[in-house]
């Protein structure tokens, strides 16, 4: 098998500039209302040379996604089965609500894609993503059987810390609009979740 060659700096920087303009606009616009021609004008780079490095939107599409579930499974699975549960539980909710603070394209970007019907991620979702949600569904089950923290349906629980918390990513605007000026959303959903949780998870 040919061995591939390392990118340059240049086809590195460029690679990125392309996923990072990619970014703003799929999460803009969705997958099908993105175009090759509209990233490209937002990379500051031709068409041609675009397509030098992505041979189309799909992969291009397909490279941002890959990457995103990596940091969107990274917190889930830093959950310690040796830690203590109910501050297991309560950092997994922090964690999730600082990602979609700091990446509110990048849970756009998924969320469009889950309402497509995740045609260019229903694989990983259904691997990958699912093996590990009943991990730590048996781990969360261990703690309420050694009652540490409450009985609730362990996967119901997930589900509820992704929902209350890229709720502010994807729906940002009517957040703040709600709220109106002199708020900072995710210092006051951070206080609330604590609170909600708090309680929630008290055996």
């Amino acid at each position: 098998m040919p061995m591939t060659r390392p990118k340059t700096r240049i086809q590195q920087r460029n690679s990125e500039t392309i996923l990072e303009a990619a970014l703003d606009v799929f999460s803009a616009h969705g997958f099908r209302g993105a175009t090759l021609d509209q990233i490209a004008d937002l990379a500051g780079l031709s068409k041609p040379n675009l397509l030098y490095y992505f041979p189309s939107k799909e992969a291009i599409h397909q490279a941002l996604l890959t990457r995103l579930l990596d940091t969107w499974l990274d917190p889930l699975r830093d959950m310690n089965p040796q830690g203590d549960p109910v501050a297991e539980v309560m950092a997994y909710v922090r964690r999730k609500l600082q990602l979609s603070r700091d990446y509110p394209r990048e849970s756009r970007l998924f969320a469009n894609e889950i309402l497509q019907g995740a045609p260019r991620m229903r694989d990983a979702i259904a691997g990958d993503l699912a093996a590990l949600v009943a991990q730590k569904a048996q781990v969360l089950t261990q703690w309420m059987d050694q009652g540490r923290i409450a009985r609730l349906d362990p996967v119901h629980l997930i589900f509820s810390i992704w929902a209350l918390t890229q709720h502010y990513a994807d729906f940002d605007v009517q957040v703040r609009a709600v709220l109106g000026e002199g708020h900072d959303p995710y210092a006051e959903a951070g206080v609330f979740l604590d609170q909600l949780y708090a309680r929630l998870l008290a055996p």
